[in-house]
Parts: structure tokens; C-alpha cells; sequence
């Protein structure tokens, strides 16, 4: 019997995104149906994309953001665009948990939009107040979001402890 679940990764760490991904394949290995959408992702390689391709229709992958440089690169008016697009994929999000079309939602890099302004702790807040019983939501991201914390079931922050200065 599923349950509702929400699940914060977060932290300076590598892993965020496998972690959360692994979640969902595991989900998708008993029938259950995964979404994720990624925020401010770097543009996959082919290769990377060939791979989620494999995993539908169990693990869907949707991205919204429309140019190929990192945000903070872009011009003020392509920011702009941008930003409406992430708001598509925001409201995407909330259609998706509103109509239950999937049983795992994964909102991958999403806490990074509270630090640049894009998207308020309310929103996520409210987000997170709309899965289903049966729904499990992932949130991953470089920022805590501490604020969130008080509303979800759990919290992995992951942190790089040791960064290896070179030849050893």
C-alpha cells in the first residue's frame, strides 16, 4: 500500500538527482509511474538522453527551459523567457499532482529557483501541500530550503566533505 511521501535531496553534494532518480526507478520496477521535470538543468549529452528515452514510458522525462546556456549567462530579456518557462514547468508540476498522472514526481534542481528568485518557499509550500495520499514527491537541489522542512517527511542533505586537490 503506497503512501504520501515527500522527500527533500539537497546540499553542496553530488548525487541529488541519482538519488532521487533511483527512488523512481525503483517505484517505476513496481509498476508505479514516474514524471520528472528538471529546473535549470544543463542540457543533456545525447548519450544521457538516449538513456531516459529507454526508461519511458515508466520514467518520463519533460524539461521546459529553452536555451542552452546556463541562466546566469543569458541576457535580461532571454531570463526573462526563461523564467516564464520554468513557470510552464512549475504549473505543469501542479497539473500533473492536481490529476494524479503519475505516482512519483520528481521536481529535479527546483530548490535553486527560491535562491534566484524565480520561485518563493510559498509556492513550493503549496506544492507540496497538493500530492495526492498515494503520491510521492522528490525535490532536489543545491539550496536547503529549510523553510520547507516543517512539510516533508524527510531530508537528505548531501555535502562534499573532501575534494581531492589533485594527484595523491
Amino acid at each position: 500500500m503506497s503512501r504520501r511521501y515527500v522527500h527533500i535531496f539537497c546540499g553542496t553534494g553530488g548525487g541529488k538527482t541519482s538519488a532521487a532518480l533511483g527512488k523512481g526507478i525503483r517505484e517505476a520496477s513496481k509498476g508505479r509511474s514516474v514524471v520528472m521535470i528538471q529546473f535549470l538543468k544543463e542540457k543533456q549529452s545525447g548519450e544521457r538522453m538516449d538513456f531516459f528515452k529507454r526508461l519511458e514510458p515508466d520514467v518520463k522525462l519533460f524539461r521546459f527551459e529553452r536555451f542552452p546556456e546556463n541562466f546566469e549567462n543569458l541576457t535580461d530579456r532571454e531570463k526573462e523567457d526563461e523564467v516564464q518557462n520554468i513557470k510552464n514547468g512549475l504549473n505543469f508540476a501542479k497539473k500533473v499532482l492536481v490529476t494524479e498522472e503519475c505516482d512519483v514526481l520528481i521536481l529535479d534542481e527546483i530548490l535553486g529557483l527560491t535562491d534566484k528568485g524565480i520561485v518563493s518557499y510559498d509556492e513550493l509550500r503549496t506544492l507540496i501541500e497538493m500530492v495526492g495520499d498515494d503520491t510521492e514527491l522528490y525535490l532536489t537541489g543545491t539550496s536547503r530550503c529549510e523553510e520547507l522542512w516543517p512539510y516533508v517527511d524527510e531530508v537528505t542533505e548531501l555535502v562534499t566533505a573532501y575534494q581531492s586537490g589533485g594527484s595523491g
